[in-house]
């Protein structure tokens, strides 16, 4: 009997230890997080560059190495489920809320159209084929567990992305929405990034079907059949159902909220038994209702600042944990971390760049369009994670990929400040 009565107390206690570390995690996480925001803003930087480089500097890099009683006590004390699992939430509703936020207006663009489509496809051919050739032939020295195909497609992915949301908010800090310069970067940007997001499912469902064919070909079928259910079938009952709720002067009804947030939980549970991974349910629930204009200013209002203060550090914090800078401990480390930052600029700055030029744009529109088109940040961040998850890239390659996402946003502002005016 007595023995009957002290395992619900172990448990209990166990259970309140797991929730005082994981409360302590998070207390550190939310604060540090907002000085990285704020810090980031008096360098006239974007509050999500401070919030990645404070992810980094939480885990192993930094403050593992100066500190690591106290990194161990705070982030090792306790299982990193509970925080994974966050993460992953997180990140479920902020790519929701990046679907949500799509503009797909400005791929319908009728000015400078071909400027865009040649910008578009040069800053993604050129990245992608080198990218791919770096991740194919360095896959035995740098990652030798993976395959090296499935290391060369997730990197070449990786270096063909631009951060969208990133830039927007670049572009209105520099007034650039309704200039002609502004409107060809953020379609060419909006077009990268649909391509992109089809590139990286398509990747994922290649590596979890190991090349076989015939499994490659059933997924991508399903997947195909379930966007086309989500936007011909689940579309339309959401979009009635939105207008039903009506919601209105950035207003959400409970019921409303609860049923768009089990809605986007179905479709990220739907495309992880389809092996593409929960985040693209997420998107593909905001994709299909990013022309409900009063929902979107709604989900802003009531939920959106709390998935950037509160989730999207936790992502960035949990990437953070995964960096190791102290893994690239050789100058040949560091050489190909350079190579990495270097073909990923050369590859989004020149594919950009020789494609204005060739459209008729002057040098420094040119340079303009090739700084803005470089920008990677959160989008990487999230790609990256796949491709580790996935076991198709190594530690130190991860790494690597972080730096050179840290590197090309921070590049992005102070370039402009040179460039812009002379454009």
């Amino acid at each position: 009997m007595g023995l009957e009565t002290k395992l619900p107390a172990v448990a209990a206690h166990k259970t309140e230890l797991l929730l005082f570390f994981t409360l302590l995690q998070l207390t550190v996480i939310v604060l540090a997080g907002r000085i990285g925001s704020e810090t980031a803003k008096r360098f006239s930087q974007s509050a999500a560059v401070g919030e990645i480089i404070v992810g980094i500097l939480l885990g192993p890099s930094l403050f593992g190495r100066l500190a690591p009683d106290a990194f161990h006590f705070v982030f090792r004390s306790s299982p990193p489920e509970p925080v994974q699992i966050l993460s992953q939430i997180g990140l479920i509703l902020l790519m929701f809320q990046i679907g949500l936020e799509f503009d797909f207006s400005h791929l319908r663009e009728r000015s400078h159209r071909a400027t865009v489509g040649r910008v578009a496809a040069a800053s993604l051919i050129l990245p992608f084929a080198l990218g791919g050739v770096f991740g194919f032939y360095t896959a035995p020295a740098l990652s030798p567990q993976a395959d090296p195909l499935s290391s060369a497609l997730f990197i070449a992915v990786a270096l063909s992305i631009t951060a969208l949301p990133i830039l927007g908010r670049i572009m209105i800090e520099f007034d650039m929405t309704r200039t002609s310069l502004g409107v060809i970067a953020i379609s060419a940007a909006a077009i990268n990034d649909v391509i992109g997001w089809i590139l990286l499912a398509l990747v994922t469902a290649l590596a979890t079907t190991n090349f076989e064919a015939g499994r490659f070909a059933g997924q991508v079928s399903l997947v195909a059949v379930f966007f086309a259910l989500s936007w011909l079938g689940v579309r339309p009952l959401l979009k009635r159902l939105v207008r039903y709720s009506a919601p209105s002067g950035g207003k959400l009804s409970n019921n409303l909220l609860g049923g768009l947030l089990a809605v986007i939980f179905l479709s990220a549970m739907a495309t992880y038994q389809l092996g593409i991974f929960a985040i693209f349910g997420g998107f593909m629930v905001g994709v299909i209702l990013h022309d409900e204009h009063e929902l979107v200013a709604a989900w802003k209002e009531r939920v959106g600042h709390f998935v950037t203060v509160f989730f999207l550090p936790i992502f960035f914090t949990y990437t953070g944990l995964r960096t190791n800078i102290g893994g690239l401990d050789s100058w040949a480390a560091w050489g190909w971390c350079g190579l990495v930052v270097v073909l990923a600029t050369a590859g989004k700055f020149g594919g950009a760049y020789l494609a204005a030029r060739g459209s008729g744009l002057g040098h420094f529109a040119a340079c303009v369009l090739g700084i803005m088109m470089n920008t990677r940040a959160l989008m990487e961040l999230i790609v990256i994670n796949v491709g580790y998850d996935l076991g198709v890239i190594s530690q130190n390659v991860f790494t690597m990929l972080v730096i050179m996402a840290v590197a090309t946003t921070v590049a992005t502002t102070p370039c402009l400040r040179v460039w812009l005016p002379r454009s």
